[in-house]
């Protein structure tokens, strides 16, 4: 189906695609950025006819495909769209889909969390703002790790129960005194492999590892026993080729958590669609937050 662009987002994978950091690009030209918000304005063979006119949030659009959302239009598949609540604007619409879909992921990838103890690491990154507040949504008791006032300042938004800057607190000794010791249950990592070590030290017996990147140890050696002994489950994902199922249920997650009313973002630089290439320079600089893209806008129509 044919969307007409009202947002895109750009995400640091977005920009690591388009300098080959991550992966080689695998066309000679590509229109970047994976997330948006738009209207339906065709629909293909075989699709409903229904998705015309309907406002949607867009995920994934070019993952291994030469098209993505910085563009006037976008072609998608309908299972890299989902119907954007009424209430929630078109410019949130776009900030969601790697972020939210990544978080919905690492939470749920083993199982409800409701009623365990979630450490959350990273809590003021793009996914662990998210991570943190679908966690709170769902009945968990969140921890959340950060390294500067400002951040703790996002994740206290974000709902954290208890907050530790890293940087200036042993987060092993105050993660174990918040569990009386029993450890965490579930943890959503954004880097597996600095963070092992300590991971196990703070894992409840029968505990998950969710984790999204190693970009500090990309390939870690894995304290065997340790976990073994711990029974603990290592859940290493990729949000792009996630099976179906997640997609399903992280979009409609996704959806009855906006519905709720009480969802937080934080988009922290607007560029227009001229601007693309300044707001991937945005990300590259390690912009906190969401960086966006207006193409039509709030008033996009068919």
């Amino acid at each position: 189906m044919r969307v007409k662009i009202a947002y895109s987002g750009v995400n640091p994978s977005d920009v690591k695609r388009r300098a080959g950091t991550s992966n080689v690009l695998a066309f000679d030209r590509a229109i970047p950025n994976m997330d948006g918000s738009g209207i339906v304005d065709l629909v293909g063979p075989g699709v409903d006819v229904s998705w015309v006119g309907k406002r949607v949030w867009l995920h994934k659009t070019g993952w291994e495909r030469p098209h993505g959302t910085g563009a006037e239009y976008a072609i998608s598949a309908p299972n890299r769209a989902f119907e954007l609540p009424q209430g929630t604007s078109m410019e949130i619409g776009a900030a969601l889909g790697v972020p939210a879909m990544t978080a919905h992921r690492a939470l749920f990838c083993a199982g409800p969390v409701t009623g365990k103890t979630v450490l959350v690491t990273g809590g003021a990154g793009l996914v662990g703002f998210y991570a943190i507040q679908l966690a709170k949504w769902a009945g968990a008791k969140v921890i959340t790790t950060i390294s500067s006032r400002e951040k703790a300042e996002l994740a206290q938004c974000a709902g954290a129960d208890i907050i530790i800057n890293y940087r200036e607190e042993n987060v092993i000794e105050r993660v174990l005194l918040s569990t009386d010791r029993t450890g965490v249950d579930h943890i959503v990592d954004v880097d597996f492999g600095a963070n092992l070590s300590d991971s196990v030290l703070m894992l409840a017996n029968s505990g998950v590892i969710a984790s999204y990147a190693s970009m500090g140890t990309p390939k870690p050696i894995l304290p065997f026993y340790e976990l073994m002994r711990k029974n603990a489950t290592l859940m290493p994902f990729l949000v792009y080729s996630m099976p179906e199922n997640a997609i399903t249920d992280a979009g409609a997650a996704v959806n009855a958590w906006l519905g709720a009313g009480t969802a937080q973002h934080n988009i922290t630089k607007r560029f227009a669609l001229e601007e693309l290439a300044d707001a991937h320079l945005a990300v590259e600089a390690v912009e906190i937050g969401k960086v966006v893209i207006s193409v039509g806008g709030e008033t996009v129509s068919i």
